[in-house]
C-alpha cells in the first residue's frame, strides 16, 4: 500500500512540476510601444500639440507602470521650425534624448540639413538611428539596419525603413551618393535575418499610406509576412486604433505631435498573442504636468523671444490658405501670392511654388517675421532658369499626375494658367496652357522662377536639373516678407489659374414598363429614387408611366 501511495505521490509531483512549467511557459509579457511621427520639430506645447515636455512626463509615467516600454519615432523630426532649424537639428536631438527615445528612423525631411550634418547628429545622439534600406555608393549601410532588444525576457527585433521617394523629396544634392533600396525587398531580408533571433518584429518605417507614395506601409504589410507591427510615418495619417493588414498592425499618430501613440503587445511562449493600439490626444493629456526640466530647456531655446522674430512686417486683411491638403491639391490664395512674389522678384515669365514648400497658413491680421519663417522653413533660394515648352508641360503633368491625392510636388503658379483632366492617362492630363494670357507654344523657351530644391531636381522635377541657372534671388522668407510689406495680398484671390476639367457622366436610358416604380429602378443602378427624380425633373416621383424614358447617369 505504501508502495502504491509513493507511486501516486510521485505521479502528482511530476504533474505538479509539469503544471508549474506550463504556467511559467504561458506567462504573458506585455510590451508597451510609445511612438510619434512627423513632429517636424514642434517641440513646444500648443493648443493643438501635446509638446515634448508632456510627452516626457507621459513616457516616465508609462515606464513606471510597465518597465517593458519602448519609445520610437518614425521620422521627419530633425527639421521644420526655427526652434530646431537654427541649431541644424541639434535641439531636436537634445529633446529626443531627454524624453528617453530608444530609436528613430529617417524621414525625407531629416536630410534637410544635408547628409554630413545628419551623420554628425547621429554621432552626438543617444537615440539610435535605424534604416535598413539606405546604402552609400559602396553598397554599405549608412545607418544601423536593425537591433534586437531583450525586453522583459522577450527578444524584440526592430529595423528601420526610409521612403525611397527621399531620393527626390529631399534636396538631390543632399542624397546624391545614397541609394534608397526597395523597402519590400529589404524587409524580406530583415525578416529572414531576424527569424529565430526575435520573438517580436517591428518595422520602424517612414513610408506612409498616401497613394502618391511609391511604396506604402499597407503594401509592405500585404507583401511581407513576419512583421508584427509597423510604426509608420510620412503620410500624416491618424489611425485611432491602428490598421490591421493581414497579420500586421500599422500604427501612425497623424503629425506635429497632435497625438501620442501607444501599442500594447502581449507575448506568450515567444509568440505575439495580442496587440492593441490607441492614441492620446491633446485633450486626453490635459491633466498631465509637463516635465519641468525639459519645459525649461524648450523655453530657453525658443526663438520667439528674439525681438527680430516678433517684428511685424505686414498685415493681411484676408486669411491666407496654406493648409497642407489644399496647397497640394488645388489653387489657393497663399499659393498665388507666393508664386506672384517670386515672379515679381525675378522678372521671370512664370513662377512655380511646390505645395510641399508651404508649411502653414497665415491668419488675417499682423504677420511677423517668425510666422513667415515657419511657413517657409527650408531656407530655399529662388533661381531662374530658361526651359523649353516641352519641359514646362512635363512639369505641369508631373504636378497633377497623382491627383486627387495630395502631393508636395503639386504646383502653385504665377504668369500661367492651365486646365487638366483627371480622367485622362498620366502624362496626358494637361489639356490647355496659357502663358501671360497667350496660347502656349511647346517649341518656345520660357524663363521660370523656382526654388533651388526644385532646380536641383527635387520633388521629381528632374527635367530642370540640367538647365543653367541664370539668376539667384533671396530666400522665400525674404521675398514673401518684402512682397507682403509692399503689395499686401492684392491679386492673390483664387481666380482660375488652375482648372480641373469636369468629366460629364455617361448616361443610360431606361424605358418604364407596366408595374415599374421609381425606387426599384433607382436601386437597380445604385441610386435613391429622390436622386433619379431630381436628375429627370420628375415632379412626383411616385407617378411614372409605361414607355416613359428615365435617364440614369453612370457611376
Amino acid at each position: 500500500m505504501k508502495k502504491v501511495l509513493s507511486l501516486v505521490l510521485a505521479a502528482l509531483l511530476i504533474l505538479s512540476s509539469f503544471s508549474f512549467a506550463f504556467a511559467q511557459d504561458a506567462e504573458t509579457v506585455k510590451i508597451t510601444v510609445i511612438h510619434t511621427n512627423d513632429t517636424h520639430s514642434r517641440l513646444a506645447k500648443t493648443s493643438s500639440e501635446i509638446g515634448f515636455a508632456k510627452i516626457a512626463a507621459l513616457v516616465k509615467e508609462a515606464k513606471a507602470a510597465n518597465p517593458n516600454t519602448l519609445v520610437l519615432d518614425a521620422g521627419d523630426t530633425l527639421h521644420g521650425m526655427p526652434i530646431v532649424n537654427i541649431s541644424k537639428g541639434e535641439n531636436a536631438i537634445k529633446v529626443l534624448d531627454a524624453v528617453g527615445y530608444d530609436y528613430m528612423t529617417l524621414g525625407n525631411h531629416d536630410f534637410n540639413h544635408g547628409l554630413e550634418r545628419l551623420l554628425e547628429l547621429k554621432d552626438m545622439a543617444a537615440i539610435g538611428m535605424l534604416s535598413a534600406n539606405i546604402e552609400d555608393k559602396n553598397g554599405e549601410y549608412v545607418f544601423t539596419p536593425y537591433v534586437i532588444e531583450e525586453i522583459g525576457g522577450v527578444k524584440v527585433g526592430i529595423f528601420g525603413l526610409s521612403t525611397p521617394d527621399t531620393s527626390y523629396l529631399a534636396n538631390p544634392k543632399y542624397v546624391e551618393n545614397l541609394t534608397f533600396k526597395d523597402p519590400i525587398e529589404v524587409s524580406r531580408e530583415m525578416v529572414a535575418e531576424l527569424e529565430g533571433k526575435a520573438d517580436v518584429v517591428i518595422a520602424l518605417a517612414h513610408l506612409g499610406l498616401d497613394e502618391s507614395s511609391s511604396v506604402t506601409s499597407k503594401a509592405l504589410a500585404e507583401a511581407v509576412e513576419g512583421i508584427d507591427l509597423i510604426v509608420d510615418g510620412h503620410s500624416h495619417t491618424k489611425l485611432e486604433a491602428g490598421q490591421l493588414v493581414k497579420d500586421t498592425l500599422i500604427a501612425q499618430t497623424e503629425y506635429y505631435g497632435k497625438n501620442l501613440g501607444y501599442v500594447d503587445i502581449e507575448v506568450q511562449n515567444g509568440e505575439v498573442v495580442n496587440m492593441a493600439a490607441k492614441l492620446l490626444s491633446v485633450a486626453d493629456t490635459g491633466e498631465t504636468v509637463p516635465d519641468p526640466d525639459l519645459s525649461a530647456f524648450i523655453d530657453s531655446i525658443d526663438p520667439k523671444k528674439d525681438p527680430a522674430f516678433n517684428e511685424v512686417i505686414a498685415k493681411t486683411d484676408v486669411y491666407l490658405d496654406g493648409v497642407r491638403e489644399n496647397v497640394r491639391t488645388k489653387e489657393t490664395n497663399f499659393g498665388n501670392l507666393s508664386a506672384d512674389a517670386a515672379r515679381a522678384a525675378t522678372g521671370a515669365d512664370i513662377a512655380f511654388v511646390n505645395g510641399g514648400g508651404i508649411r502653414e497658413d497665415v491668419p488675417a491680421g499682423e504677420v511677423t517675421k517668425g510666422k513667415i519663417a515657419a511657413v517657409f522653413p527650408f531656407g530655399n533660394t529662388i533661381e531662374v532658369k530658361k526651359i523649353t515648352g516641352t519641359d514646362l508641360k512635363a512639369m505641369l503633368e508631373w504636378s497633377v499626375s497623382d491627383y486627387p491625392a495630395a502631393k508636395g510636388a503639386f504646383l502653385q503658379v504665377s504668369g500661367l494658367e492651365f486646365t487638366f483632366d483627371p480622367a485622362k492617362p498620366v502624362n496626358s492630363k494637361v489639356v490647355e496652357i496659357k502663358v501671360g494670357g497667350e496660347v502656349f507654344d511647346e517649341a518656345k523657351e520660357y524663363t521660370v522662377a523656382i526654388n533651388d530644391f526644385m532646380s536641383d531636381g527635387g520633388d521629381g522635377y528632374s527635367m530642370l536639373a540640367n538647365y543653367d541657372v541664370l539668376a539667384i534671388s533671396g530666400t522665400y522668407e525674404e521675398i514673401i516678407q518684402n512682397y507682403l510689406a509692399t503689395n499686401g495680398t492684392a491679386g492673390s484671390d483664387v481666380s482660375g489659374r488652375i482648372k480641373v476639367k469636369e468629366t460629364v457622366a455617361e448616361e443610360v436610358t431606361y424605358i418604364v414598363v407596366p408595374g415599374d416604380v421609381l425606387w426599384k429602378i433607382a436601386a437597380k443602378y445604385g441610386y435613391t429614387y429622390q436622386e433619379l427624380a431630381e436628375y429627370n425633373n420628375i415632379a412626383n416621383p411616385h407617378l411614372i408611366f409605361p414607355d416613359q424614358v428615365i435617364k440614369v447617369p453612370q457611376k
